[in-house]
């Protein structure tokens, strides 16, 4: 499987938490392409997040996450992201985090080459369409039955900036929560990260770096019924950024918050 369902237990919410980075996976057709290291596909991932919401299903949320490695395609892109310049024989701008990126987050070449234009439309069809169809049935499912549906969009970050994003090493917030300049949810929604980790001490900035990826802004239609927030949580609060390795106390108190947060958007009722 390229992704799992966790279906909702006990009293279900119109919450949807999707994990789109947590993985590692790579078919043998993506390896043959990759020139990244091993160790940039561990540190470019969302490593744990899965385990740090593993809560949420008996929460009542319903939880989608994918296995695959974000250097297979980039299921927080639009699957028109495409950075010409990775496509044998294409001309266009330089956009090396695109849905298939061809440069790690270390400014290291991803790909040995010029990606065949077949090989992106195998990754469409085997891993980004199926995940993106799922997602948008299991939110129409949320709002037929709750008359509307909240997406989380759970991620995580390095704790500092990288220079080539333009952050020259700036140490980020413990949490950043992503909507777009506050316009993906409903404000009662909004809120509920924010004021969750000022409660516990946590440090928030909102929107800064991240204003939210590809679902935020795609399924994020308050007046459609569909409210997204994304949540950035800095990897030092749970994990050895160098090592890669779970801080055990850090990771047990982070799961903690991971359960509130799900707990509170799904109790949050919108207008």
């Amino acid at each position: 499987m390229t992704f799992t369902v966790h279906q909702p237990k006990g009293s279900e919410t119109p919450l949807v938490v999707e994990i789109p980075h947590a993985g590692l996976d790579l078919d043998a057709e993506s390896l043959a392409t990759l020139a990244a290291p091993a160790s940039a596909i561990g540190q470019d991932a969302d490593l744990y997040v899965d385990e740090l919401y593993a809560g949420a299903a008996d929460l009542g949320a319903t939880v989608l996450v994918a296995h695959t490695s974000r250097y297979l395609c980039d299921l927080n892109r639009s699957e028109h992201d495409v950075d010409s310049l990775s496509l044998r024989g294409g001309q266009g701008r330089a956009a090396p985090h695109g849905l298939v990126w061809r440069q790690t987050t270390d400014e290291r070449p991803a790909l040995h080459g010029p990606l065949e234009p077949r090989e992106l439309e195998r990754r469409l069809e085997l891993y980004y369409r199926p995940y993106h169809r799922t997602l948008s049935a299991l939110l129409a499912a949320k709002r037929a039955r709750f008359g509307f549906a909240v997406l989380l969009c759970a991620h995580s970050m390095p704790s500092v900036g990288k220079s080539a994003a333009g952050e020259n090493g700036r140490p980020r917030a413990d949490v950043v929560p992503g909507t777009r300049g506050r316009t993906s949810a409903d404000p009662h929604l909004i809120e509920v990260p924010d004021r969750l980790a000022r409660e516990a001490g946590l440090s928030v900035v909102h929107d800064d770096p991240y204003r939210g990826g590809f679902s935020t802004a795609h399924y994020g239609r308050p007046g459609q019924g569909t409210h997204a927030v994304q949540v950035e949580l800095s990897r030092r609060l749970y994990m050895d950024e160098q090592t890669l390795a779970r801080r055990p106390e850090g990771f047990a108190r982070l799961r903690g918050w991971c359960d509130a947060l799900v707990e509170r958007l799904g109790a949050t009722r919108v207008a």
